[in-house]
């Protein structure tokens, strides 16, 4: 991994504005946040087609869903709480019911939202939108896969909600690197564990590895960027290959990327899966990386559970 950091919420407005100079059918819509979400970037190259809704995120979604009908591709930002939560039924009623074209790319998700505090760190939100019919829910882990997977979802036709983080993370994929909506990707060929992680943590999955190979514990990292459709292949692969199997993420251990695979391995590969997440809690405000110290979500807390199990 490279030092360098940058928020994968950056590495969304700045291919956005890429796309918006090839596809004149793609508009965005915002909640008052294009500063924060960075669909500024768009807003400043394309003003006409750039739509500042206002704190009326039900209503943005309901717009949206009208433009998609009309063969606009509407991409849609706001903060995951707002964007998942606060729109919740227009979602399900106006975009997935009658499948419409709808991108919706929310930002500041998990408790690495830091100082804004409960009320903003959006815990549930992969629970709520891969539950949904005709949902697709991207989760991405860095600048070059949020760049690659954004363009992806340009592409194909359906809803999708896509996961962004306030928090600056490590690159951690070479430029050329490709990637398949639905297909995770393996880190490693470790026999010891599997470590599953989706988002800001993957980094932290990668760290752990680091460290158990100075201790001859090997193990493999699986990048879970594509929470629905999950990767059934790579989950049952891991479980058949490898001794032990952990996932964390930035996100509640109730309904996210944890219990997706559970759901997985008890139907097909009935074993036993340690899952690191937020424990059924509301977060806290504080600074995001002494929170996910403080929440357990990171490479020193699976170095242990990885001993441990």
């Amino acid at each position: 991994m490279k030092e360098e950091k940058k928020a994968t919420r950056q590495s969304y407005g700045e291919i956005l504005e890429k796309l918006g100079e090839e596809n004149k059918d793609i508009v965005v819509l915002d909640a008052d946040l294009s500063e924060a979400t960075k669909t500024s970037i768009f807003a400043k190259k394309f003003p006409d087609r750039f739509f500042d809704m206002g704190i009326a995120e039900a209503n943005m979604m309901g717009v949206a869903s009208g433009m998609a009908s009309c063969g606009k591709i509407p991409f849609v930002s706001t903060f995951a709480v707002f964007a998942s939560g606060r729109a919740y039924d227009q979602i399900r009623s106006s975009i997935c019911y009658p499948n419409l074209n709808v991108k919706i790319c929310a930002t500041h998700c998990g408790i690495t939202v830091g100082e804004d505090g409960a009320t903003h760190q959006m815990l549930e939100d992969l629970a709520l939108m891969r539950v949904l019919p005709n949902m697709t829910v991207i989760c991405p882990s860095d600048d070059v896969e949020t760049k690659y997977l954004i363009q992806e979802i340009s592409k194909i036709k359906g809803p999708v909600y896509v996961r962004l983080a306030r928090l600056g993370t490590q690159k951690i994929y070479e430029e050329n690197q490709t990637f398949e909506i639905g297909k995770a990707v393996q880190i490693g060929e470790g026999t010891d564990a599997t470590v599953f992680a989706t988002g800001v943590v993957v980094t932290e999955a990668i760290k752990a590895k680091e460290i158990l190979e100075r201790e001859g514990i090997y193990i493999r990292v699986v990048d879970m960027h594509t929470i629905k459709p999950i990767d059934k292949e790579i989950i049952i692969k891991s479980a058949k290959e490898t001794k032990k199997l952990i996932s964390i993420e930035d996100h509640s251990v109730i309904g996210g990327l944890g219990s997706a695979i559970a759901e997985v391995l008890t139907e097909d590969y009935p074993c036993k899966l340690a899952r690191i997440g937020i424990k059924d809690v509301f977060g806290q405000s504080g600074n995001a990386v002494e929170l996910l110290k403080y929440f357990g979500l990171t490479s020193e807390e699976i170095v242990k559970r990885i001993k441990s199990e």
